[in-house]
């Protein structure tokens, strides 16, 4: 990452991999064990599950997929634009996802479909608001991408060839953040079920509204200084 990436970014980036830490970690120890943002194995699973002819597990699997996605469309129309700056609307994307996992907390307590289909909606919302900023790729609720450019930078490292640190730094923050997010997780979900999911849902909420005031304040500031 070639130039320095606002604080926002690094504050807001760790956050969200934290909520998605805790939401995935719930769906997997949950009462259909669905990932709830691995989208690379809720798809191999579902190819398995049509070359054996598993109609319900073809729906479930399906069904998440299909969540994602529209998670992430509605990401789309409301943000727009692929680059990444301060005067996105964020906060209304971030507010929406808080109220899908508020709303998925008593269907995941009924044993309903539902709640993970809900969560997966967050999640896709949340995943594709995360966008590219300077050439680096930002994702918040899987970690493959962050654990390959740790890779390359090390592949690099070896042969003595320049390292990109910061890009570098923002995949170690977003993998340690989603393993912290799947501890805290774990740990609640023993303790208080899927009211776990209560947290980031809280916790979302509470981002969008700091973004919010944060843009405020930042808009302000530039005015007076123009």
């Amino acid at each position: 990452m070639g130039v320095s990436v606002p604080r926002w970014v690094w504050i807001g980036a760790g956050a969200l991999a934290c909520i998605a830490g805790m939401i995935n970690v719930v769906g997997f120890l949950g009462f259909e064990h669905q990932a709830i943002t691995h989208l690379t194995g809720t798809t191999s699973l579902l190819g398995a599950a049509i070359a054996h002819g598993d109609i319900r597990a073809i729906s479930r699997l399906g069904g998440m997929a299909l969540a994602f996605l529209a998670g992430a469309a509605l990401s789309g129309m409301i943000v727009q634009d692929s680059t990444l700056r301060l005067g996105r609307r964020y906060g209304v994307v971030l507010m929406i996802e808080s109220i899908l996992l508020f709303v998925a907390v008593p269907l995941f307590n009924a044993q309903a479909i539902a709640g993970p289909l809900l969560a997966a909606v967050a999640c896709g919302l949340q995943n594709a608001m995360a966008t590219t900023f300077s050439g680096a790729v930002i994702r918040t609720t899987h970690l493959s991408g962050m654990f390959t450019d740790l890779g390359i930078g090390i592949g690099h490292a070896l042969r003595g060839m320049p390292l990109q640190h910061r890009r570098l730094l923002l995949s170690a923050l977003i993998i340690s953040s989603f393993l912290l997010g799947g501890i805290i997780g774990g740990w609640l979900f023993v303790r208080i079920g899927y009211d776990a999911l209560l947290i980031p849902a809280a916790m979302t909420g509470l981002v969008g509204i700091g973004y919010f005031f944060y843009r405020q304040f930042a808009l302000l500031h530039t005015r007076a200084d123009t």
